[in-house]
């Protein structure tokens, strides 16, 4: 008799190993490609789009680099560093700050009844229409986990510092909301304040000399929204930020989490100005905005599975209907975090900057075409919006994505997607989100049906 120690090890999980000797293979071709003095990005882009494997900071750094954030030669880097957190520290002094603290307000004789076009009062209340829709949203910003509702170690003092003279853009929202106060005087000359609540959902504040993960995005947000004045803020830019935020808050090496606010901000900035577009709604109709992206869509459908594209069409299931949210988002809300992440991987690797998007859209569509055939509009609808990541995880959709894009691009080794470094997977089915980009859709709609009519 062997014994029961040798039966386990002879019923050991081979594949185990060979995935691991697969794992340690890539981790070393990631490992001399960043040891180049100057990196050759092709091959850098080759690797990260198979996925980046999970190593501390590897996919914190990986992400700097494909969104040149950081240059590809090393030597720079320390340079350009510290640089461009200068910068962002400068933007947080200068736009956060209330305007009663600012230097010209002291110099000059400004107040918050001044109506003079050049008062300081006046942009800040303006900046208070914006800053209130980004605490909006925020504030639901990747429900499924709690990571956004802990504390960063790394809060800016001289926001959350008690003797301050600095207000917190928490702060401010309390004091707008009171501002936007509903004030009414009754026959009696008595006056009835009702103040209005603008969330139902909402983290909670955390306590003097704290600051929460989604304060720090909300402040991201904030900054942008005044630097790019002609885009400002558009309702989804959260569901953009959140996952870069997320892993570069998330890394293991605390000098690089130090700058995660700063880092995710600029490389946030790098992805919109790629995207900047479909946020744009008087573009959303023209070659460069999102209508085009969504015709693209379903022409690359017809040609990949024409069956399914005429089934769609005599359903009247219009693409704006799924693929609105899915390309204008990068499909961050419909899977969970992980799986996202994993596939922007892919996406920041694109050597056609997000062409791969629609690819993987089209993947999501062949992979569920069963389901699509069988059922009427309402189930169609239905398991459309609600993609079944249960049934298909984001390996399958990649590689799919990739067969279709080329076919003789296959047997390309694809990462499994991360585990959340804090906070658990809830998991819905049917995400809570989305509804921001709402009223663009009806518009859609009713230039759809116009043109029908016409």
């Amino acid at each position: 008799t062997l014994g029961p120690g040798y039966i386990s090890f002879t019923c050991f999980d081979f594949s185990r190993l060979k995935k691991m000797a697969v794992y340690k293979q890539r981790l070393d071709q990631f490992e001399e490609c960043l040891k180049q003095s100057k990196i050759d990005l092709k091959q850098f882009q080759t690797l990260c789009f198979a996925g980046i494997p999970d190593k501390p900071s590897l996919r914190s750094l990986a992400w700097k680099i494909l969104l040149y954030y950081l240059p590809r030669n090393h030597d720079d880097w320390d340079d350009v560093l510290r640089k461009q957190r200068a910068i962002y520290k400068n933007y947080v002094e200068e736009i956060v700050a209330h305007p009663a603290d600012c230097k010209e307000a002291k110099e000059h004789v400004d107040h918050p009844l001044n109506m003079n076009p050049d008062s300081q009062w006046i942009t800040y209340f303006k900046d208070n229409e914006v800053l209130l829709q980004i605490d909006r949203d925020v504030r639901r910003l990747c429900p499924d986990i709690s990571f956004f509702q802990h504390p960063t170690k790394y809060p800016i003092q001289t926001i959350i510092d008690v003797s301050s003279s600095y207000q917190t853009l928490t702060k401010r929202v309390e004091t707008c909301v009171l501002d936007n106060s509903v004030i009414g005087t009754s026959k009696g000359g008595l006056s009835n304040i009702t103040i209005k609540k603008y969330s139902n959902e909402e983290y909670v504040v955390l306590p003097q000399g704290q600051e929460a993960h989604w304060q720090v995005v909300e402040r991201i947000l904030f900054i942008y929204a005044k630097l790019n004045p002609g885009i400002s803020y558009v309702q989804g830019m959260n569901e953009i930020i959140g996952p870069i935020y997320y892993t570069f808050a998330s890394d293991a090496d605390e000098k690089w989490k130090a700058h995660a606010e700063a880092d995710a901000f600029f490389c946030f900035t790098a992805i919109m100005a790629e995207i900047r577009d479909n946020f744009i709604k008087t573009l959303d109709d023209s070659e460069l905005g999102i209508g085009q992206d969504m015709n693209k869509l379903y022409c690359l459908l017809q040609v990949k599975d024409e069956e399914v594209y005429d089934d769609l069409s005599k359903k009247g299931m219009k693409p704006q209907f799924f693929a609105f949210r899915w390309i204008t988002l990068l499909l961050s809300q419909e899977f969970y975090l992980p799986d996202v992440i994993r596939l922007w991987d892919s996406l920041f690797a694109d050597q056609k900057r997000f062409d791969f998007l629609l690819y993987v859209c089209l993947a999501m569509l062949v992979l569920i075409r069963d389901q699509i055939l069988e059922g009427d509009f309402a189930k169609t609808m239905k398991i459309i919006q609600n993609f079944p990541h249960d049934q298909y995880d984001m390996a399958t959709i990649i590689r799919k994505a990739v067969e279709l894009n080329s076919p003789t691009a296959l047997g390309v080794p694809v990462e499994k997607p991360p585990a959340p470094a804090s906070g658990s997977v809830t998991g819905k089915s049917i995400s809570a989100r989305g509804f921001s980009l709402k009223q663009r859709l009806v518009n859609f709609a009713r230039n759809d049906n116009s043109s029908n009519s016409s």
